[in-house]
């Protein structure tokens, strides 16, 4: 009796077309960008490949937070997974092991095509050796032919192992793209909070090593929510990246800028005193309070954009989380007192 298979085709097609339709309705619910990063990370919730991100996205919708592109990739980088030793947290730790497992593979198919090379090449000169002998003619053509045979294998191993690390190297390459992709904020072109916190862990260990100072500092947007609000996201947005680029004209070697998230911004200032630093800061703050933001759209005044900060000195606190912890105080206090101004931690 003929099976039909019609019927459990139709169904997995249908469950299909739901999955899609869902993926669908939940980018343009939440006004997401159709990117292959979105569509991997929504596909994997709403599947239950990705039971984490779908735990998450439950509880900010139930608590009435917005799913964003801003939060949506922040928590597919840190996750709800715990932290590992070395800071990393969801994304970046598989990132890394996919690093490791893609190094030894390189490395594999790059020792075994040289084998092989080797292998090929001693055997040519046996057969070139076993040529000359002439007492054995019948036997030593045999023997030729068969080793030749071998060696037509060994190269066509050799080419199959030279295009396998090629393919490595290719998937190598495209791995770093993604993971410089996985540390930018994709708005402003800044470093993203992951690449902050391992840039200050490894500026925080070449500083003290080198005896130098490390200062870090918080900068919040002012009333940004009431821009927001007013004016809309795209004129937020457009006040993002123009304090974005204020921040950035302050970079060097000797100093880091990195949007933390939501309208915060922070700063790393190395082997410069404290009042440096704070000149630094400061001259932006001033730049940016004197600038009148436009709404492009309306011709509306966005009006006065200003910063409060706090800044702390990495090295008088146990860690640099308690640093960050500091300074975040120390920009707290700035908003208490009226806000366009900068607080050092040590001054309270």
């Amino acid at each position: 009796m003929l099976q039909d298979t019609s019927r459990p085709q139709s169904i997995v097609h249908k469950t299909r077309r739901e999955l899609l339709n869902n993926i669908s309705s939940f980018l343009l619910h939440h006004s997401l960008e159709v990117t292959p990063t979105n569509l991997v990370l929504v596909h994997g919730a709403l599947s239950g490949e990705n039971r984490g991100l779908a735990r998450a996205i439950v509880a900010r919708v139930d608590a009435g937070g917005a799913v964003t592109q801003e939060w949506l990739e922040e928590v597919a980088l840190l996750g709800p997974e715990p932290t590992t030793k070395h800071g990393q947290h969801g994304v970046g730790a598989l990132i890394e092991k996919l690093e490791a497992a893609l190094e030894a593979f390189a490395s594999l198919t790059s020792n075994m095509r040289h084998a092989t090379s080797r292998y090929g090449e001693t055997l040519e000169q046996q057969v070139s050796e076993m040529s000359r002998i002439e007492e054995a003619e019948y036997l030593v053509a045999s023997l030729s032919a068969l080793t030749r045979a071998m060696i037509g294998r060994t190269r066509k191993a050799e080419e199959e192992m030279g295009k396998y690390e090629d393919e490595a190297e290719t998937l190598r390459r495209r791995l770093e793209n993604a993971t410089r992709d996985a540390e930018i904020d994709y708005l402003t072109g800044l470093p993203n909070r992951r690449a902050f916190e391992v840039l200050l862990d490894r500026h925080y260990g070449e500083a003290r090593a080198a005896a130098e100072s490390l200062i870090l500092a918080f900068c919040d947007i002012d009333h940004f929510k009431r821009v927001n609000d007013i004016h809309g996201h795209e004129a937020g947005d457009r006040v993002l990246k123009a304090i974005a680029a204020a921040l950035s004209k302050t970079t060097d070697n000797n100093c880091h800028v990195a949007r933390y998230g939501g309208e915060e911004f922070v700063m790393l200032f190395r082997n410069i005193s404290t009042n440096e630093a704070r000149k630094r800061f400061d001259d932006v703050r001033k730049e940016l309070a004197e600038q009148r933001f436009i709404n492009r759209a309306t011709d509306r005044p966005v009006g006065q954009i200003t910063l409060s900060g706090g800044m702390a000195n990495v090295f008088a606190y146990s860690d640099p989380r308690e640093a960050l912890k500091a300074a975040d105080d120390a920009l707290f206090l700035a908003k208490e007192r009226g806000r366009n101004q900068i607080v050092v931690a040590e001054n309270y």
